[in-house]
């Protein structure tokens, strides 16, 4: 039976990787579709701005992408054609220790082996299996809980992605390995000792060995673009300066998509929720926050090791049990003297970030939720271990604290740009325990953000998967990979 008259089949509302992709695929299908942006730009995380002088271009939150090259459903998009292009370091990422070797993830996992020394085999026993089946796997560890294509794969994966990084170190010997699993495991924002911290690292490093951690020319804005260019180009439109506080708001449609957490869907259409789901998504926990620091600089970073001269992305923290006590701490809602801090310096690859001869740098640490401490001296140490005279290439500065990372964009709560916590109860299960956890309790709404599985990351799968949901529900759609 046809659907009546509505303005629009289908209204997204927010325009980061994952709005963009679920409009994207509702396109696809010949609906009309509608997405709206609060901000004047569109992209979420996705924008890039000059926060410190001019010339110099930082990327606002997101900056290094091996998951946006990684991403099941962004692959089959022609982004090239709307000015996409990635940008790919010798390095991935480089995580030095003092009076250490460095330890490096490169696209060649023998080179990445052998530096690790007495622990090469330990780790291509370890990495290789995964990179082999990530091909097989990828749809179904980026998605919720379901069936999969390859269960025999999957299952592999999963008996050693859910244990604790901590647990996983155990299977090395030297500080590098061990230093290496914890730096990647820091990016799930939650102590090293939480059940399925190793995940976030295999996938990174498998990534890594197969696609690589690249950055977009010109900066992480040129993803947002090329992904709302050909959302255009097949018919989509975007309106901009549009915050939606309420339902009220809205043309008429089938269905409407929220890329928002969940704090912001019950304020937009909680009275039209179930008591038992208002419940739930009122129990949704976030997690650590985010300080941030955007350097202009007179010339790159006189890093020491020779491999993070060569680094997209530098991991400092030194050692596992220091980045492990620094993430505790900063879970246990106290402020780490040393804390890990994430580095990417774009500009070293990128030319058209910074003024001839002239460099960027973008860093952030963890710190408890909605922190408004500023950990600028912090981040600045820690590149000082092992960059002595840091500072005095620093020409300009721009930080961001947790509260005004929320102002900046209303999805990072507190400060948490995941979207909350990503920890076993709430891995597949976020945001609410539902046979679909991208349907909510009312007919026609859907919520598409990054509180939904599989998490953070420029992916767009959370996107993509809540899409092909409202399109099987509402119009009877089938889509797949």
């Amino acid at each position: 039976m046809a659907l009546e008259k509505r303005d629009y089949d289908a209204i997204v509302v927010g325009s980061g990787p994952n709005g963009l992709a679920a409009a994207i695929l509702m396109q696809q299908q010949g609906l009309s579709v509608l997405l709206l942006e609060a901000k004047d730009t569109i992209g979420g995380g996705l924008r890039t701005k000059e926060l410190t002088l001019p010339g110099f271009k930082h990327d606002v939150c997101s900056a290094i992408h091996p998951l946006a090259v990684a991403s099941p459903f962004f692959k089959t998009l022609p982004l090239a054609d709307h000015g996409l292009e990635y940008i790919y370091p010798e390095i991935d990422a480089a995580h030095p220790l003092e009076q250490h070797n460095t330890a490096i993830l490169c696209r060649d996992i023998e080179r990445t082996a052998k530096q690790l020394g007495a622990d090469e085999n330990a780790y291509l026993k370890l990495v290789k299996p995964v990179t082999k089946n990530w091909p097989l796997i990828d749809a179904d560890v980026l998605g919720p809980l379901h069936m999969p294509k390859h269960p025999l794969a999957l299952a592999s994966f999963g008996l050693d992605a859910l244990k604790p990084v901590t647990m996983l170190a155990k299977q090395f010997k030297t500080k590098q390995a061990k230093a290496l699993l914890a730096g990647m495991a820091a990016h799930s924002m939650q102590p090293l000792t939480n059940a399925a911290t190793a995940a976030i690292t295999l996938v990174l490093m498998a990534t890594g060995h197969l696609q690589g951690w690249p950055l977009p020319k010109g900066g992480s804005q040129s993803i947002a673009d090329a992904l709302a260019g050909y959302f255009t180009s097949i018919g989509g439109k975007i309106e901009t300066n549009t915050y939606i506080t309420s339902l009220d708001q809205l043309p008429s449609a089938h269905a409407v998509l929220f890329d928002v957490t969940p704090k912001q869907l019950l304020q937009i259409a909680g009275h039209k929720f179930s008591a038992l789901y208002k419940w739930q998504l009122k129990r949704y926990r976030y997690g650590m926050g985010a300080f941030k620091v955007d350097f202009a600089l007179s010339e790159q970073i006189p890093f020491i090791p020779e491999a993070c001269l060569k680094a997209g992305t530098v991991h400092l923290g030194n050692t596992l049990n220091e980045i492990r006590d620094a993430e505790q701490q900063t879970w246990n809602g106290k402020h780490p003297d040393k804390p890990f801090v994430l580095l990417a310096q774009q500009s070293l690859f990128d030319n058209t970030r910074a003024p001839d001869g002239k460099h960027t740098a973008w860093a952030y640490c963890h710190v408890p939720n909605g922190s408004t401490k500023n950990m600028t001296d912090a981040i600045e140490k820690q590149i000082e271990r092992y960059a002595p005279g840091f500072r005095d290439t620093i020409l300009a500065k721009h930080t961001f604290n947790t509260v005004e990372l929320e102002e900046y964009n209303p999805n990072y709560i507190g400060g948490d740009i995941n979207g909350g916590v990503i920890d076993l109860g709430q891995l597949f299960t976020r945001p609410a325990i539902r046979l679909s956890p991208y349907r909510t309790s009312e007919k026609g709404l859907y919520i598409c953000s990054a509180s939904t599985p599989p998490g953070g990351g420029v992916h767009g799968m959370c996107g993509y998967n809540a899409a092909k949901k409202a399109l099987k529900d509402v119009f009877g759609i089938a889509v797949t990979l």
